[in-house]
């Protein structure tokens, strides 16, 4: 026993922990939001540059939604169009017909009116 095991290294951050609880997030510092001038890494100028390119991509993605949805109700549109004369053009095909089958059936009875057709 008397062996020499190198010492274990103790971790002097929680950087080199690992957690045994894997539901439980990695703490963190507090986000301040209100810091003094000399500690704050970004600039006005850098966020206010962030927020309209923000804007800009916002802007965008709302146009490309609006033609998405333009374009889905022309389809519609023009899908309930053709189902409109469809159902016109076999409206008229039926009108038709029962028109055609009136008007010999009225030809039938002008015909067994004369002498000259025997039943």
């Amino acid at each position: 026993m008397d062996q020499h095991h190198p010492p274990i290294p103790i971790a002097s951050s929680s950087n080199g922990r690992v957690s045994g609880k894997p539901w439980k997030c990695q703490k963190a510092a507090t986000a301040r939001s209100h810091l003094q001038p000399a500690l704050n890494p970004r600039s006005f100028g850098d966020r206010m540059e962030k927020a309209s390119k923000a804007q800009a991509i916002k802007k965008l993605q709302a146009e490309l939604r609006e033609e998405k949805q333009a374009e889905t109700q022309r389809r519609r549109e023009v899908t309930l169009e053709r189902k409109k004369a469809a159902e016109e053009r076999k409206r008229a095909e039926e009108l038709k017909t029962q028109l055609g089958a009136r008007k010999t059936a009225r030809l039938r009875r002008k015909a067994g009116r004369s002498k000259k057709v025997a039943h």
